[in-house]
């Protein structure tokens, strides 16, 4: 195993860790990609509000001299909450986003108020997002131009894509949370967690999941949102991604089906997730994972299988 460093010469990961008590657990967890070097020159999901000003000193840090696009993969406040921010440093970036994506960009208040009614106290850490202007938004065509590919991934969100650039993939959260488990970065055995939104389809999901996979080249490189990157077989990984979605699936199926009817949803979180760890070796290995990193996984597994048992209440009977 090679340690999780070696990446190319300006090409960066940063970290953007969340010390507020509300985020448990949310270190090693947020990853900013930023290519500083070379043409063209990009960050990937700036991430939230909170850590604007002290990823602007960051990338300042690495050399960061012009900007040419803030890549995201989707808006959501900890992907692409930032945004406002990176452009008062460097105004001449353009942003590429999901068309979908766009408005919420320039009027954020319902993105605003949508965090504030699913996360709470978390979107309150996060931060409010400050409108963009509509100008510096881009279309794909202009990444396509400095040899950046823009796949439309929406198992995560209906605005959620990927960027392709010279041989890095980078994810989002189309294939799920990664962690090496400090093994590296080629390890075939890291941690794997499907991310799914509360309106979950499984055939949009694993649709998504089968446009990378059909990448030719297959790319060496895969670069998770959350969190780190994969050099060990990214078809193999993404694969791995596919197959977990179905498998959480039926197991939520199978283990609801042996519960009472009006069972309360704890309990069957509860027992869905203890399957889980008896059915799935990547989601299991969540076990070596620091305590409270632990506890944050709990909680998105738990977010995760909420969607999941929607998706099959509105199964036809």
């Amino acid at each position: 195993m090679t340690p999780d460093n070696g990446l190319p010469p300006g090409l960066h990961l940063i970290d953007l860790d969340q010390p507020d008590p509300v985020l448990v657990g949310q270190r090693r967890f947020i990853s900013c990609w930023a290519r500083t070097a070379a043409d063209p020159t990009f960050v990937v999901d700036p991430g939230p509000p909170s850590t604007g000003e002290r990823l602007v000193a960051e990338l300042e840090r690495r050399g960061l001299g012009r900007l040419d696009f803030v890549l995201l993969t989707h808006i959501h406040l900890d992907h692409g909450g930032t945004t406002a921010r990176v452009l008062e440093r460097w105004p001449q970036a353009r942003v590429v986003c999901h068309p979908r994506g766009r408005a919420h960009l320039v009027d954020p208040s319902g993105l605003w108020e949508g965090s504030l009614a699913v996360l709470g106290d978390k979107a309150r850490a996060y931060g409010e997002p400050r409108p963009l202007p509509a100008a510096a938004l881009a279309e794909y065509g202009e990444a396509a131009a400095r040899g950046i590919r823009v796949i439309e991934t929406p198992g995560h969100a209906p605005h959620h894509v990927c960027f392709l650039h010279d041989g890095h993939l980078y994810l989002g959260e189309a294939a799920g949370t990664y962690a090496t488990l400090d093994r590296g970065p080629d390890t075939p055995e890291p941690y794997l967690r499907p991310a799914t939104p509360p309106l979950f389809r499984l055939e949009v999901a694993q649709a998504s999941v089968d446009r990378l996979l059909a990448l030719d080249p297959v790319p060496h490189t895969l670069h998770f949102a959350h969190h780190g990157r994969h050099t060990g077989g990214a078809r193999a990984l993404l694969r791995t991604a596919r197959d977990q979605l179905g498998l959480w699936v039926e197991t939520c199926r199978a283990v609801r089906a042996t519960l009472p009817p009006h069972a309360d949803q704890d309990a069957v979180l509860d027992a869905v997730t203890a399957e889980l760890v008896r059915r799935d070796p990547a989601y299991a290995r969540g076990a070596l994972l620091p305590e409270d990193i632990r506890e944050r996984e709990r909680d998105f597994t738990r977010q995760s299988l909420r969607g999941m048992l929607g998706y099959l209440d509105r199964e036809p009977a």
